[in-house]
């Protein structure tokens, strides 16, 4: 199996490291492609207005100068065209990416591109505790769950989401293929001003709205290992359905 890895975060997060040895257990053929600077938050974004610069930084590892959907896109079409990946794995992010996150998301966005291209990809976020990131969890149980998602597979369309929470090894309590609560981000705005007297303005990391059950958002304050499939179909079908009554 061929295997591209990327994330929003860059070559030298922890993180990343954590995804290549994910990777190297499933695959001797592993080739990342990650963006140069961290791109948090860049979503689904291409850059259009500007030329791209492709680097290889050592063998098989290679950086882009723009977002994660870039580096999708140049590894598949270009670094890996004559082989183009099985596998995308995308992350190991430094924080979830659950509820709305998913919709701001580099980490997730580079696995919608990798799924847009009909290559299966996964998704995979750690919890950011108050102290140093813990992958110990993430490192103890993600390669069989992998093993096991690769060998089960899942539709054309649908991108593999894995969230971890920041509990010892032995706390995470399992395993929840569950759907995607609320979690909404960019309600705290801290106000300030730079020493020229301009005003400027820091979007905080507060996150808004109730916890429901039988969400990700739920499962992972009780210590579960979340999965959650998202669907690239984003079209309401009750809805057209109510439309096409009133429009023919």
């Amino acid at each position: 199996m061929r295997i591209l890895i990327t994330n929003d975060d860059g070559l030298g997060a922890a993180g990343f490291g954590v995804l290549e040895r994910l990777a190297r257990g499933l695959s001797d053929d592993v080739v990342a492609c990650a963006p140069e600077t961290e791109q948090s938050g860049a979503s689904h974004s291409l850059t259009i207005h500007r030329p791209l610069r492709l680097r290889e930084v050592a063998p098989h590892r290679h950086t882009v100068d723009g977002t994660p959907t870039d580096c999708v896109l140049l590894a598949v079409n270009h670094l890996m065209a004559e082989a183009q990946p099985d596998l995308v794995l995308s992350g190991v992010n430094h924080g979830f990416n659950i509820g709305e996150d998913v919709t701001y998301s580099g980490t997730i966005a580079a696995a919608m591109e990798a799924t847009l291209l009909g290559i299966p990809a996964i998704a995979l976020s750690q919890e950011v505790g108050a102290g140093p990131i813990d992958f110990a969890a993430a490192e103890h149980h993600l390669p069989d769950l992998l093993r096991r998602l690769v060998a089960t597979g899942w539709p054309p369309g649908v991108v593999i989401n894995i969230n971890v929470p920041a509990r010892p090894v032995k706390a995470i309590q399992g395993i929840r293929v569950i759907r995607h609560g609320n979690r909404k981000i960019g309600d705290q705005l801290m106000e300030r001003i730079d020493p020229r007297g301009r005003t400027y303005f820091w979007i905080g990391t507060q996150r808004n709205g109730a916890v429901v059950p039988d969400t990700d958002v739920h499962a992972l304050t009780e210590g579960h290992i979340t999965v959650t499939p998202l669907d690239l179909d984003l079209t309401h079908y009750p809805s057209v359905e109510a439309l096409s009554r009133v429009f023919g």
